[in-house]
């Protein structure tokens, strides 16, 4: 297929690629261009808009930051939704809330234009390796339509219904329940180490019985070394998207208490200078309350 790819970070680089490699004709589009060079040399072409990249594309392909970043793109004069085709598709792989791909699915209908939310699962690693889970919700007929390019990028496709921002429902709530797990972690290593046990050693019982999961296993290391490099996942995006399943809570008028802890955690970890480090190390904020230091988890 030809397609418009804008976003060239972490994940959408690694998700480009893979189309490449799959044969699909891709025009790039990224704010900063030396991020697209490499991709040209591998055969894609750079476009200098977003315009450039959307027109005359059978799909156009959004992977950025957050809504500002999609809403910019997208809804500014000038920009890409003035030259996506009737009939082509717009596929969202952001992480955005379900209010903006509500008003996404209906901006493109109005223009003849198809709309397709695919969020993934996985990290910059996973992009790279084609390894993402993909949650694809739309038209079942643009679904299907999609899905040569989604099989590209992803071991396996989640289809949510016809309803695109039933994915990202999905989506955030997903990456709630990640949070979860990393304040559980948090929580359970402050007391293993102030202890004085091991945290690698509970990390490898708790791993090897009741969590056998490589979320436990590889943001448990990370915890258990309060060590949040390499950064696969920045602390801020954790934290917009804390606040977009507390956007989507309260419109469903669902109580999420966790949630709002976690919220204060990543408030707590920004304020404390981690804006750089991985999203895991809000743990650093459970160790701090428990007394410890840095430096005795080494």
């Amino acid at each position: 297929m030809k397609v418009g790819f804008i976003g060239l970070g972490g994940m959408g680089s690694g998700i480009a690629r893979n189309l490449i490699n799959a044969g699909h004709e891709l025009a790039v589009y990224n704010r900063t261009r030396s991020k697209a060079e490499g991709l040209a040399r591998a055969g894609a072409r750079i476009a200098a808009t977003p315009v450039e990249a959307a027109s005359g594309a059978e799909a156009v392909i959004t992977m950025l930051a957050d809504d500002r970043a999609v809403e910019e793109t997208i809804f500014e004069p000038g920009n890409a939704i003035d030259s996506i085709a009737a009939g082509a598709v717009h596929i969202s792989m952001s992480t955005i809330s379900v209010a903006l791909s509500r008003r996404l699915a209906q901006a493109h209908r109005q223009r003849g234009q198809q709309y397709v939310s695919a969020p993934v699962f996985g990290r910059p690693d996973a992009a790279a390796a084609g390894k993402l889970f993909v949650v694809a919700a739309g038209p079942a007929g643009e679904v299907e339509r999609c899905r040569a390019l989604l099989d590209a990028i992803g071991q396996k496709t989640f289809v949510a219904g016809e309803d695109a921002p039933s994915a990202n429902v999905i989506k955030l709530s997903g990456n709630f329940l990640l949070t979860v797990v990393i304040e559980g972690l948090a929580e359970a290593v402050a007391l293993v180490r102030k202890s004085g046990l091991d945290p690698n050693a509970f990390l490898e019982i708790m791993t090897g019985s009741l969590f056998p999961s490589p979320v436990y296993r590889n943001y448990g290391a990370m915890i258990a070394a309060d060590n949040f490099e390499p950064v696969g996942f920045k602390l801020p995006l954790g934290f917009k998207d804390n606040r977009l399943f507390l956007a989507a809570a309260e419109e469903a008028e669902v109580p999420v208490p966790i949630a709002s802890l976690v919220h204060d955690r990543f408030l707590a970890a920004l304020a404390q200078g981690l804006g750089e480090a991985d999203w895991a190390a809000i743990a650093r904020m459970s160790f701090q309350d428990a007394g410890l230091r840095k430096e005795a988890a080494r």
